[in-house]
Protein backbone atom coordinates (compact mmCIF):
# COMPACT_ATOMS: atom_id res chain seq x y z
CA UNK A 1 0.00 0.00 0.00
CA UNK A 2 1.05 3.52 -0.71
CA UNK A 3 2.06 5.70 1.89
CA UNK A 4 -0.19 8.31 1.30
CA UNK A 5 -3.12 5.90 1.05
CA UNK A 6 -1.56 4.28 4.96
CA UNK A 7 -1.33 7.83 6.78
CA UNK A 8 -4.82 8.56 5.46
CA UNK A 9 -5.88 5.15 6.76
CA UNK A 10 -4.59 6.06 10.29
CA UNK A 11 -5.79 9.41 10.27
CA UNK A 12 -9.60 7.67 9.55
CA UNK A 13 -8.61 5.10 12.59
CA UNK A 14 -7.90 8.08 14.88
CA UNK A 15 -11.04 10.39 13.75
CA UNK A 16 -13.46 6.98 13.67
CA UNK A 17 -11.83 6.20 17.36
CA UNK A 18 -12.40 9.87 18.38
CA UNK A 19 -15.86 9.76 17.89
CA UNK A 20 -16.79 6.10 19.18
CA UNK A 21 -17.45 5.02 15.87
CA UNK A 22 -17.06 1.98 13.70
CA UNK A 23 -17.19 2.27 9.88
CA UNK A 24 -18.63 -0.39 7.24
CA UNK A 25 -17.89 0.05 3.53
CA UNK A 26 -20.10 -1.03 0.42
CA UNK A 27 -17.37 -1.20 -2.03
CA UNK A 28 -17.77 -1.77 -6.46
CA UNK A 29 -15.52 -0.70 -8.37
CA UNK A 30 -12.88 -0.89 -5.48
CA UNK A 31 -13.15 -4.26 -5.56
CA UNK A 32 -12.79 -3.97 -1.12
CA UNK A 33 -9.60 -1.94 -1.64
CA UNK A 34 -11.33 0.84 0.98
CA UNK A 35 -11.34 -2.53 3.49
CA UNK A 36 -7.62 -3.34 2.69
CA UNK A 37 -6.55 0.16 3.19
CA UNK A 38 -7.97 0.62 6.61
CA UNK A 39 -7.11 -2.87 7.65
CA UNK A 40 -3.75 -2.53 6.61
CA UNK A 41 -3.78 -0.66 9.90
CA UNK A 42 -2.87 -2.36 13.25
CA UNK A 43 -5.85 -2.47 15.53
CA UNK A 44 -8.16 -1.28 12.62
CA UNK A 45 -10.35 -4.14 14.31
CA UNK A 46 -11.48 -1.24 17.00
CA UNK A 47 -12.62 0.98 14.53
CA UNK A 48 -14.08 -1.10 11.21
CA UNK A 49 -17.02 -2.92 11.59
CA UNK A 50 -17.63 -4.66 8.21
CA UNK A 51 -16.97 -4.76 4.43
CA UNK A 52 -19.25 -5.49 1.75
CA UNK A 53 -18.06 -5.87 -1.65
CA UNK A 54 -21.09 -5.85 -3.74
CA UNK A 55 -19.49 -5.59 -7.95
CA UNK A 56 -22.62 -7.20 -9.42
CA UNK A 57 -26.20 -5.56 -9.92
CA UNK A 58 -27.14 -9.12 -7.87
CA UNK A 59 -24.74 -8.36 -5.57
CA UNK A 60 -25.87 -5.07 -4.39
CA UNK A 61 -29.17 -6.15 -4.74
CA UNK A 62 -28.27 -9.99 -2.26
CA UNK A 63 -25.93 -8.39 -0.39
CA UNK A 64 -27.09 -4.77 0.98
CA UNK A 65 -30.77 -5.04 -0.36
CA UNK A 66 -30.77 -2.41 -3.18
CA UNK A 67 -33.75 -1.99 -4.51
CA UNK A 68 -34.30 -3.37 -8.30
CA UNK A 69 -36.29 -0.28 -9.16
CA UNK A 70 -33.47 1.97 -8.07
CA UNK A 71 -30.94 0.04 -10.35
CA UNK A 72 -33.39 0.33 -13.42
CA UNK A 73 -34.00 3.41 -12.94
CA UNK A 74 -30.91 5.05 -12.29
CA UNK A 75 -28.50 2.40 -12.75
CA UNK A 76 -25.40 0.74 -10.53
CA UNK A 77 -23.23 3.70 -11.05
CA UNK A 78 -25.40 6.49 -9.73
CA UNK A 79 -25.96 8.56 -6.52
CA UNK A 80 -29.14 7.02 -5.53
CA UNK A 81 -27.60 3.72 -5.80
CA UNK A 82 -24.70 4.59 -3.57
CA UNK A 83 -26.97 6.09 -1.39
CA UNK A 84 -28.61 3.20 -1.00
CA UNK A 85 -25.63 0.82 -0.72
CA UNK A 86 -24.45 2.96 2.19
CA UNK A 87 -27.90 3.17 3.76
CA UNK A 88 -27.82 -1.07 3.48
CA UNK A 89 -24.37 -1.49 5.18
CA UNK A 90 -25.41 0.82 7.95
CA UNK A 91 -28.31 -1.42 8.42
CA UNK A 92 -26.72 -4.40 7.87
CA UNK A 93 -23.49 -3.88 10.30
CA UNK A 94 -23.01 -2.49 13.81
CA UNK A 95 -21.28 0.51 12.22
CA UNK A 96 -22.55 4.62 12.97
CA UNK A 97 -20.82 5.05 9.31
CA UNK A 98 -20.76 3.68 6.40
CA UNK A 99 -19.37 4.58 2.48
CA UNK A 100 -19.98 3.39 -0.51
CA UNK A 101 -18.88 3.62 -4.21
CA UNK A 102 -19.59 2.63 -7.63
CA UNK A 103 -17.85 3.42 -10.77
CA UNK A 104 -16.51 3.44 -14.02
CA UNK A 105 -12.52 2.60 -14.01
CA UNK A 106 -12.38 1.90 -16.98
CA UNK A 107 -10.92 1.36 -19.54
CA UNK A 108 -13.92 -0.18 -20.89
CA UNK A 109 -17.74 0.31 -20.13
CA UNK A 110 -17.91 4.25 -20.12
CA UNK A 111 -20.74 5.74 -22.29
CA UNK A 112 -21.26 9.45 -23.49
CA UNK A 113 -23.45 9.75 -20.28
CA UNK A 114 -21.05 7.88 -17.95
CA UNK A 115 -18.02 7.94 -18.96
CA UNK A 116 -14.32 6.24 -17.52
CA UNK A 117 -13.45 7.73 -14.59
CA UNK A 118 -17.12 8.34 -13.27
CA UNK A 119 -17.08 7.43 -9.32
CA UNK A 120 -20.32 7.81 -7.27
CA UNK A 121 -19.36 7.98 -3.45
CA UNK A 122 -21.99 8.25 -0.56
CA UNK A 123 -21.43 8.51 3.24
CA UNK A 124 -24.11 7.28 5.55
CA UNK A 125 -24.20 7.93 8.89
CA UNK A 126 -26.58 7.14 11.88
CA UNK A 127 -29.12 9.85 12.37
CA UNK A 128 -27.98 11.85 10.04
CA UNK A 129 -28.81 12.53 6.06
CA UNK A 130 -26.99 10.25 3.85
CA UNK A 131 -24.50 12.56 1.62
CA UNK A 132 -23.54 11.68 -2.30
CA UNK A 133 -21.72 12.90 -4.39
CA UNK A 134 -20.02 11.82 -7.90
CA UNK A 135 -16.62 12.48 -9.56
CA UNK A 136 -14.89 12.41 -12.46
CA UNK A 137 -11.36 11.39 -11.83
CA UNK A 138 -8.79 10.64 -14.69
CA UNK A 139 -5.73 8.03 -15.29
CA UNK A 140 -5.50 4.13 -15.75
CA UNK A 141 -8.03 2.18 -13.81
CA UNK A 142 -5.86 1.95 -11.19
CA UNK A 143 -5.60 5.56 -10.99
CA UNK A 144 -9.44 6.40 -11.05
CA UNK A 145 -9.89 2.94 -8.32
CA UNK A 146 -6.97 4.50 -5.62
CA UNK A 147 -8.24 8.27 -5.95
CA UNK A 148 -12.02 6.84 -5.59
CA UNK A 149 -10.54 5.07 -2.28
CA UNK A 150 -8.43 8.20 -1.42
CA UNK A 151 -12.03 10.48 -1.89
CA UNK A 152 -14.25 7.76 -0.11
CA UNK A 153 -11.71 7.54 3.20
CA UNK A 154 -11.34 11.79 3.18
CA UNK A 155 -14.99 11.52 3.52
CA UNK A 156 -15.02 9.38 6.35
CA UNK A 157 -12.73 12.02 8.15
CA UNK A 158 -15.25 14.21 7.37
CA UNK A 159 -18.10 12.52 8.95
CA UNK A 160 -16.34 11.13 11.91
CA UNK A 161 -15.39 14.83 12.49
CA UNK A 162 -18.56 16.49 11.77
CA UNK A 163 -17.73 18.85 9.02
CA UNK A 164 -19.97 17.28 6.72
Amino acid sequence: MDAELYRLAEEVGRSLQEAGWMLATAESCTGGWIAQAVTAVSGSSAWFERGFVAYSNAAKRELLGVRESTLADHGAVSEPTVREMAEKALERSHAQVAVAVSGIAGPTGGTPAKPVGMVCIAWAVRGRPTRAQTRYFSGNREAVRRQAVQAALEGVVRCARGIE
